[in-house]
C-alpha cells in the first residue's frame, strides 16, 4: 500500500469510484488549490482503494486543528488496515502543519467508522450534530 497526497484532479477523477458521488470539477479545484485542504489516497498496485480528506480550522483562541472530513475505503480492500493507515497518515500530516489536534465525527451506527477510529486511540466524545441545507 501506497499513499500518497492528491494535488491533482486527474487523480481525483481516476479515484472517482471512492466518493460518495461523482466529484464535481469546480468542488475539486476549489479543495485542491486551498492548502488547508488535504487529500490522501491509499493505493494497492496502483489501483486507488480508499482516501480521507482533512480540512484545517482555525479559531482565534485554539489556534488550528484538523476536522478530518471523510474516510473511504473501496468495498475490496476493507478490513485490511487502510482506513486505519489514512487516518493515521492524516494524523501525522496534521502534526506535521502545528495542528494542536484533531477532531471527526460519524453516524452513531457506523460500526466500521467507529472501530476504524477506535484503532487508532481516538477519544469519543459525546456531541450532537446539526446540520443545515441550503
Amino acid at each position: 500500500m501506497d499513499i500518497r497526497r492528491v494535488t491533482s484532479p486527474d487523480a481525483v477523477t481516476a479515484a472517482a469510484h471512492l466518493f460518495d458521488d461523482p466529484p464535481r470539477a469546480d468542488a475539486t479545484r476549489r479543495f485542491l488549490a486551498d492548502e488547508g485542504h488535504h487529500l490522501l489516497i491509499a493505493y494497492v498496485d496502483d489501483q486507488p482503494a480508499g482516501f480521507v480528506s482533512g480540512v484545517e480550522t482555525t479559531h482565534p483562541d485554539k489556534g488550528t486543528e484538523m476536522f478530518v472530513y471523510e474516510l473511504g475505503v473501496d468495498e475490496p480492500f476493507q478490513r485490511r488496515g487502510i482506513g486505519r493507515a489514512l487516518v493515521d497518515a492524516m494524523l501525522a500530516l496534521a502534526g506535521e502543519r502545528g495542528c494542536f489536534g484533531a477532531f471527526t465525527a460519524t453516524e452513531p451506527d457506523n460500526t466500521a467508522a467507529l472501530a476504524t477510529y477506535a484503532r487508532t486511540n481516538a477519544d469519543t466524545a459525546a456531541t450532537v450534530s446539526l446540520s443545515w441545507t441550503f
